[in-house]
């Protein structure tokens, strides 16, 4: 059993060396079928971190009188915790909101001198509330125009930020849906890719098959080769994939992130290493053999 092992072994090899035009072929279409679908995992990967972080940017904020303490501004935020859990709420005090100014306009030189004519912090203390559903936004600003609050709350800002938060919301449900398609789109072009891949194993298979069941080889011994093949064809294809991926991670990694400041995808390339090693090998030697496997059935009279 061991030395029928060995020759099969020996003879997908030699094989696969002789046949090299083919095989190149073979393992083109492999690389291509690969990169496709590790290029559906980095879409899904990259697509959530974008809209994560174009969601974590809409927001309302809600302006509590001068005259109210920071205990009762607490207590609103506690009740809000208990209308809805889902929200993260913060405090904002009137020092804090003057530093944050401050950092954000200390270039402004006009504005930093205007400032320092007025010698008093102009600003108010506040909560600034992000939600999941832009719905919650209308229900939170609701609530908190409520009579229970009209001696303590200022103003929200939500009327004023609201064509913007549903505008943002809208893109990134458009952001999703145009992710699924194209998706979907990928998918059925690693489907057509892996028939061409089928078909040209068929094609070349075909003599070599006939005469081996001539000679009176059974189909273990005639389909093992072929499936070694496969497997090596598989490997080096996702290995060539994960080179092509690294280096196009690396060098496209800097000009990306200068586009959006939130995503680098050689920080989740790396981050995500040994997942696309796991995806591009089962895809490529998953491909290999099923093809070879496929592409003998015919010929043996499985």
């Amino acid at each position: 059993m061991l030395t029928s092992i060995k020759r099969i072994i020996r003879l997908g090899w030699a094989s696969f060396s002789r046949d090299g035009g083919a095989i190149t072929t073979t393992v083109f279409i492999l690389v291509l079928t690969i990169s496709l679908v590790t290029c559906i995992f980095f879409l899904k990967g990259i697509s959530q971190i974008l809209i994560s972080n174009l969601e974590e940017k809409v927001d309302i904020s809600v302006y509590f009188k001068e005259d109210t303490t920071e205990q009762e501004i607490l207590s609103v935020k506690q009740e809000l915790c208990q209308v809805s859990d889902e929200e993260n709420i913060e405090y904002i005090s009137k020092e804090q909101a003057l530093e944050i100014f401050v950092e954000r306009h200390k270039e402004d030189l006009v504005l930093m001198a205007s400032l320092e004519e007025i010698a008093i912090n102009p600003f108010l203390a506040s909560l600034n509330i992000r939600a999941s559903d832009p719905v919650k936004y209308e229900e939170i600003a609701d609530f908190l125009e409520g009579a229970v609050f009209e001696a303590s709350v200022e103003k929200i800002d939500y009327n004023q930020r609201r064509p913007v938060i549903e505008r943002i919301f809208s893109l990134t449900d458009s952001f999703k849906k145009i992710g699924i398609g194209i998706s979907v789109l990928l998918v059925l072009l690693s489907f057509l890719v892996v028939l061409n891949t089928t078909r040209l194993a068929i094609y070349n298979l075909k003599q070599e098959v006939e005469v081996q069941k001539l000679v009176g080889a059974s189909n273990w011994f005639i389909r093992g080769p072929f499936l070694v093949q496969g497997v090596i064809a598989g490997t080096i294809a996702a290995l060539i994939s994960f080179v092509i991926f690294g280096l196009g991670c690396l060098v496209f990694s800097s000009n990306i992130n200068a586009l959006f400041s939130d995503l680098n995808i050689w920080q989740y390339f790396t981050n995500n290493v040994l997942t696309i090693i796991l995806i591009q090998l089962v895809t490529g030697i998953g491909l290999g053999v099923s093809s070879s496997i496929i592409a003998i059935r015919k010929y043996l009279k499985v």
